[in-house]
């Protein structure tokens, strides 16, 4: 019996454009059948009420990653004054409803107040594992679990519209930000209470002006393609490079002989580190030029460790 392909061994991260109603999960799998990729992952989930820009890494770039989950976040979101629900968004049940008078002066001052470092305590209808499950998992059975306050920051609270009882507000937040939640505690501190009606992630730090690609697009690019060449010559237009996730560290291009230790997984040493515990993207020469081997960290003897390498069919 002939042994079944594992996928292709590509390697890039496509920014995808997450449809309304589906997990992020689906996502990735749609993204992964297209491209005939061996592996893939995304880079910190948007649950099925939400839409907007989703990496998903394939191949190699999976390594990198963590380093989008741990990214800054833009979000463009629409928030109902008036209503709290159990949810904080459209899909919970209804506990509260209010009566709305706020100001936009008021608003202003309820937004300044939540700009900046603040604590936040995550929903149980979030991701958030507690003994390997997630809170809404909880949550849909009507347990409460006790949560600590987390440290977050709001870099940014824009307000773009001011209607009625609705809001339009863009914010650029650090990671582990809870929209949901933020939205239902500036609704608290109004005094009217709010949900989440819209949510839309604009960008993921790094990518802020970048297109995104949306599987409708995907699929049309498989079913138009007159073969898997044509096909995968098409797809792999899309993919972005694996270093893009990391373009916020500071780069080191190796000689040949460091190249060669550090594809080994042994220590660099190099001349020119005058801190330790400072994270580099590094690089070397190929055959194919100048190619990204990974993420190294340095020490107080000037030397690098390998942390992430990448792995190359042809090395």
């Amino acid at each position: 019996m002939a042994r079944r392909r594992k996928g292709r061994a590509i390697n890039g991260i496509v920014l995808v454009d997450k449809p309304l109603g589906i997990t992020s999960n689906d996502v990735v799998q749609k993204v992964k059948r297209a491209f005939f990729a061996a592996k893939a992952g995304h880079t910190g989930a948007l649950d099925p009420l939400a839409t907007g820009m989703l990496p998903v890494c394939l191949g190699e770039a999976t390594k990198f990653s963590q380093f989008s989950l741990d990214a800054d976040k833009t979000y463009q979101v629409t928030a109902k004054l008036g209503v709290r629900t159990t949810t904080s968004d459209a899909d919970g049940e209804v506990v509260e409803t209010h009566p709305v008078d706020v100001s936009e002066t008021q608003l202003n001052k309820v937004l300044d107040a939540f700009t900046g470092p603040i604590k936040q305590v995550p929903s149980m209808f979030s991701a958030l594992k507690h003994q390997g499950k997630p809170l809404y998992h909880y949550a849909r059975q009507g347990i409460t679990i006790e949560r600590e306050a987390r440290d977050i920051t709001i870099f940014s609270l824009t307000l773009d519209r001011f209607e009625g009882d609705e809001v339009d507000l863009t914010v650029h937040c650090s990671k582990g930000t809870y929209i949901r939640s933020l939205v239902d505690d500036m609704g608290q501190k109004l005094g009217c209470g709010a949900y989440v009606t819209r949510l839309h992630r604009t960008h993921v730090a790094g990518y802020p002006e970048l297109p995104m690609v949306s599987l409708e697009q995907i699929q049309r690019i498989v079913e138009q393609a007159s073969d898997d060449e044509a096909r995968y010559e098409a797809l792999d237009s899309l993919l972005l490079a694996m270093d893009t996730a990391v373009l916020a560290l500071p780069e080191k291009l190796l000689d040949e002989h460091q190249h060669k230790q550090f594809c080994h997984g042994q220590a660099v040493l190099v001349d020119d580190i005058d801190q330790a515990n400072v994270q580099y993207r590094l690089y070397g020469q190929s055959p194919h030029g100048r190619r990204f081997l990974g993420i190294g960290e340095s020490t107080a003897e000037q030397t690098i460790n390998p942390k992430r390498l990448v792995v190359y069919p042809d090395a």
